[in-house]
């Protein structure tokens, strides 16, 4: 089987590789995403991601608890970026030569994000993780996520949620809530459906890059996305 896509921008909420943890990262969480990314790799595809904060910090929690926004939002990249530098340390374990890119200035750790030596990475045959956000508060990971796929000319945004899918309410709390195999940009927005930030789908639907929605917690979910397999909603 030949992979749907050359190049795709994986988007990994925080949360999900906390595993059975109530806080930060599970190793075994790490081990198997690393090694389903390595398989995609090997297949040919040049993978880009971005990681959430949410594992760790949450910034716009914080803010509405009092917290300066802009503050809340700087501590919040942080945390990407920590998790962004244990994802690689667990990739280049399963020998897939990785770099993380931030948005923030933290040279004692990992590169400034630049445009052009980001697309060398690629070229290179490296997976890159980009972290810190764009570098500016009020911006979430979706958009920031969104954002660097259109840098990079991905040909789609690999949403990993909680869920297999965009539903019409939340499924874990309204069983009867219906769930979409397909839906436009427009129905996201219009519908103001929480898959993701309102401003990224926007984004994305300006530069005609779609979201493919899947669980990430079901085994080999993105390995079977890559091969067009497996539960998921395309929005487009």
């Amino acid at each position: 089987m030949k992979p749907v896509y050359k190049r795709v921008l994986l988007k990994l909420s925080g949360e999900g590789l906390m595993g059975d943890k109530n806080f930060g990262m599970s190793p075994e969480v790490l081990q198997k995403l690393a090694a389903q990314i390595k398989k995609i790799r090997a297949a040919g595809v040049d993978v880009c991601i971005v990681v959430g904060g949410g594992n760790i910090f949450r910034g716009a929690r914080e803010a509405a608890r009092g917290m300066n926004r802009t503050v809340a939002d700087h501590v919040g990249m942080l945390a990407t970026l920590m998790n962004a530098l244990c994802l690689q340390n667990a990739l280049e374990n399963q020998g897939v030569d990785t770099r993380v890119l931030s948005g923030l200035s933290v040279p004692q750790v990992c590169e400034n994000y630049m445009y052009r030596r980001a697309l060398r990475h690629l070229e290179k045959g490296r997976v890159i993780i980009f972290a810190g956000g764009t570098g500016n508060p009020y911006f979430t990971t979706d958009t920031g996520a969104v954002l660097r796929a259109s840098e990079m000319q991905c040909e789609v945004v690999l949403k990993a949620t909680q869920v297999d899918g965009v539903y019409s309410a939340d499924p874990k709390k309204d069983s009867a809530a219906e769930r979409f195999g397909e839906i436009s940009y427009d129905d996201v927005i219009q519908k103001q459906l929480k898959v993701m930030d309102l401003t990224a789908v926007s984004l994305a639907k300006e530069n005609n890059i779609p979201i493919l929605v899947f669980a990430q917690h079901v085994e080999n979910a993105l390995e079977d996305v890559i091969w067009g397999k497996g539960l998921f909603t395309i929005i487009k």
